[in-house]
């Protein structure tokens, strides 16, 4: 059942208000990793479920509790579920969000100030947490807000959860989402889910995501000194943290992305050639994957090799270290204490669990082996399981058609490289399928600098949030 006729056009009326909704909600600086913005993050919680409200929608501002961040215990910040509908004959959906971002500073290399919504001429809107995960979240206001003024039904009874943890482990999340999935909880009687929190494939074709991968993030520490010392002094004298950290390092991943954790990449089971076939089906190329990139740096020019390193297996990727020097100019120091951090994004039959042994007896013995007089240790900072869907659903065939509605394509099939941890707690809590229905283009830059969602996209992709519900509202289950 297409949407109402006068929906679209009521989107495209008041596209410049949707913008600005998106402009004051990035602007709050909802950085959920660093404790000196916890209370944007709650700021941002507090702005949303008073948008909501506004809305039509019953909300409830959930505590999870405490947590401990680099040795500080802080305030988790709360969660926001909300309802709206509740009439036994129509289906109901549960759709998830989250409202924190990735730290963002102009000295990273934004051309703009991250935390200022820059509408270019290009259509780009430019800002931290525009694509991720802002703007989708804003698209599903922008649906309510037709029907809200409208006074027109919802084709389908909703449920919401957002969240301000997605960036830093969706800690206290999975506890509650059990808790709501029980008789009289929020979700009871959920029939499916709905995350729009991911991206396509290209600039061009329009995905529908039915697997993620997962996610096991690490600290390994090496700390030596009492405290930080002057290389002309102490340079070949003393064993230096940095020096073993970076040896530690260099074992974990090869240049062609193999993990060198022995166990890990075995663990896999190769692809049959019908999988295969799948991803060489696939509206992408090497030439995408290096727009994207912003360079000719694919590791092949496979396109199949290449979808499957972003989709099918396992990789490793090192993200920093802290502690080291990394000023402007040319300190002499030698740090007394250094931490890498790395990631390993995790697929079936992988978990957590199965990996974190391996990392850590792994690098504890390639530590003994430097006859280093330094201390190691390593933590498993937080981790997600992967999570693979059945695309035949017909959760899935409700996005499809809507997909051919707005768009006149059919849409790409994906797995992702990207991890949502929650994903699979709805799934296995609920026992229903879930969607993965991306607003964004593949070139956003989430996490990036310069992050943007496209004005299309954001306009268009609102038009397809409220496309898809009416078309669930209409599909047979049977």
């Amino acid at each position: 059942m297409p949407a109402p006729s006068d929906f679209g056009q009521y989107i495209d009326a008041n596209a410049d208000k949707f913008i600005q909704r998106l402009s004051d909600a990035v602007a709050i600086k909802s950085i959920s990793c660093d404790a000196a913005h916890r209370d944007d993050v709650v700021k941002m919680a507090n702005w949303l479920n008073g948008q909501l409200k506004s809305l039509g929608v019953e909300t409830e501002l959930i505590d999870l509790g405490k947590h401990i961040m680099d040795d500080e215990e802080l305030q988790l910040p709360p969660a926001i579920l909300g309802r709206i509908g509740t009439d036994p004959g129509k289906k109901t959906v549960l759709i998830y969000g989250h409202f924190d971002v990735q730290p963002a500073n102009k000295s990273d290399g934004w051309d703009t100030d991250p935390f200022t919504l820059v509408v270019h001429e290009d259509g780009r809107l430019i800002g931290r947490g525009s694509s991720d995960d802002k703007g989708p979240v804003l698209g599903w206001l922008n649906v309510l807000q037709y029907h809200h003024q409208n006074s027109k039904e919802l084709p389908v009874n909703i449920r919401f959860c957002f969240e301000g943890m997605e960036e830093s482990g969706s800690e206290g999340l999975d506890d509650l989402v059990k808790k709501e999935s029980k008789a009289g909880g929020w979700f009871d009687g959920v029939d499916c889910v709905c995350i729009s929190d991911n991206y396509w494939l290209n600039t061009r074709t329009p995905a529908l995501t039915y697997g993620l991968r997962g996610l096991v993030y690490f600290k390994a520490t090496v700390s030596g000194p009492a405290r930080d010392l002057h290389s002309g002094v102490f340079g070949r004298t003393v064993h230096e943290p940095m020096t073993d950290l970076i040896t530690l390092m260099s074992k974990l991943v090869d240049g062609q992305g193999k993990i060198l954790v022995p166990g890990v990449d075995e663990m896999v089971e190769a692809p049959t050639d019908n999988e295969k076939e799948i991803y060489e089906g696939l509206d992408y190329s090497i030439a995408d994957v290096e727009e994207s990139a912003g360079a000719q740096i694919a590791l092949s020019a496979n396109k199949v090799d290449v979808l499957m390193g972003r989709m099918r297996y396992p990789s490793l990727s090192l993200h920093g270290i802290e502690g080291a020097f990394s000023g402007v100019g040319a300190k002499t120091v030698i740090p007394a204490k250094v931490s890498g951090k790395f990631s390993i994004r995790l697929v079936p039959p992988q978990t957590p669990d199965l990996v974190e042994p391996l990392v850590i007896s792994y690098l504890q013995a390639e530590f003994a082996k430097l006859g280093s007089k330094n201390k190691f240790s390593i933590e498993n900072l937080h981790g997600g399981k992967p999570w693979v869907a059945d695309h035949r659903h017909w959760n899935f065939e409700a996005a499809k058609i809507a997909t051919r509605e707005i768009y006149k394509q059919e849409p790409d099939l994906t797995r992702e490289g990207g991890s949502i941890p929650v994903t699979l707690t709805f799934a296995e809590s609920l026992g229903v399928n879930v969607l993965l229905l991306p607003m964004g283009r593949g070139d956003d830059g989430a996490h990036s600098t310069n992050e943007k969602l496209d004005r299309s996209n954001f306009i268009e992709g609102t038009k397809l949030l409220g496309t898809y519900l009416y078309e669930l509202g209409a599909i047979a289950t049977a």
